[in-house]
């Protein structure tokens, strides 16, 4: 049977090689200009954007419609989304599911609420390809990425909250600290999918031992993770090297956040999914 692997673009994966995929992508409004998280739009050219925009940006979530797109004609769909306590994105899959279900009785649409966004949605996506390689049944592969996701965790670090913030993603008192010259403030994805802040670091040469010091309290022992960076490719690849001195065998890849991920995340910010033991 044909399956198919869907995320929405807070993921970070337009493409993932080894297996049939689609990225739904989220947008990013700021006056008269709309940034579609999709390969067409440069991050980059959005975030510099951004800064000197003077009035309100936004984000939208996919529509039901461009879910039932990226479903395809896929017998088996096994959809992930951002945090449902972060975006609209996954009631728009869940509805989606239900339309494509009644179309086609005999497909099958699962939608994760990944709790969480970025790199971590990138290592279910992962757990998915490799459950489908060994040809397991729908409900098992459902069943064995459910029971990964809690081993799996986000912890971030920013510069800048202003976007989350304006969006009520999180406390102006919280963001408050991250403006305060040098101040990076860490934080990871809760239980619930929201952004629980856990620490700061002044300056990027504390940051990272703070970085590795969470990671660690939180279980990390060396296994897989994945860091997606905007505009922070430094930072990223000494974060990669200090792991791999305390775990050489650990597999470890560098990413760029797309569009979504670098509105909330800012020039400088970090995204660390990586699995815990």
């Amino acid at each position: 049977m044909s399956s198919r692997i869907v995320l929405d673009s807070s993921g970070d994966l337009l493409h993932f090689e080894g297996v049939d995929f689609a990225s739904v992508p989220l947008k990013i409004l700021a006056g008269d200009r709309e940034f579609v998280d999709n390969e067409q739009t440069d991050p980059m050219e959005m975030v510099h954007f951004l800064k000197s925009h003077k009035g309100k940006a936004s984000t939208s979530c996919p529509g039901v419609g461009e879910y039932l797109d990226a479903f395809g004609d896929a017998e088996n769909v096994f959809c992930i989304t951002i945090s449902s306590n972060l975006s609209g994105s996954y009631n728009a899959a869940e509805i989606a599911a239900h339309t494509y279900q009644e179309q086609h009785p005999n497909r099958r649409v699962h939608v994760f609420d990944s709790f969480s966004t970025g790199p971590e949605m990138a290592l279910m996506a992962e757990k998915i390809r490799d459950l489908l390689k060994e040809k397991l049944p729908y409900e098992a592969i459902i069943h064995q990425v459910k029971a990964y996701q809690q081993k799996t965790r986000l912890l971030f670090s920013l510069e800048s909250l202003h976007n989350l913030a304006n969006n009520g993603r999180v406390s102006a008192a919280v963001a408050a600290v991250a403006g305060i010259l040098g101040i990076r403030l860490i934080g990871k994805a809760s239980d619930t999918g929201t952004l629980q802040p856990i620490g700061k670091a002044r300056g990027e040469k504390k940051l990272i031992p703070e970085i590795v010091k969470h990671i660690s309290e939180m279980g990390y022992k060396g296994g897989k993770m994945r860091i997606d960076h905007c505009d922070n490719a430094a930072a990223a690849d000494h974060l990669r090297q200090t792991i791999l001195k305390l775990f050489p065998a650990a597999d470890i890849a560098i990413g760029v956040t797309g569009a979504l991920c670098s509105f909330y995340a800012e020039h400088g910010g970090l995204l660390v999914g990586f699995e815990v033991a």
